[in-house]
């Protein structure tokens, strides 16, 4: 047996099942077969992609909320201006002419 064969055999020691209609069969086994792959491959593949994009979906979600609490506090509680800022700003306004 191959190094790459022997590999997947151990990657793929756990099962996972689930329970279909014979339409729902039939649909997943024609589009496996359109891509040339097994129903397992195919199947495998999509649910794959599915959970990565449930993850950055959440991921992203949580971003959104955390970005937005940060930027109410920024509003609701603003630093003070200091010196560095007001040399950013004069340098800003020298560059860009405003």
């Amino acid at each position: 047996m191959s190094k790459l064969a022997l590999k997947s055999t151990r990657a793929r020691a756990q099962r996972l099942e689930a329970r279909v209609t014979a339409e729902q069969k039939k649909l997943i086994e024609h589009a496996a077969a359109l891509q040339g792959r097994t129903v397992t491959d195919f199947v495998l593949n999509c649910v794959q992609d599915a959970a990565k994009r449930a993850i950055e979906e959440h991921q992203h979600l949580a971003l959104s909320v955390r970005d937005s609490k940060a930027f109410v506090d920024a509003m609701l509680n603003p630093v003070p201006v200091n010196d560095r800022l007001r040399d950013t700003v004069r340098r800003y306004r020298k560059a860009t002419g405003i």
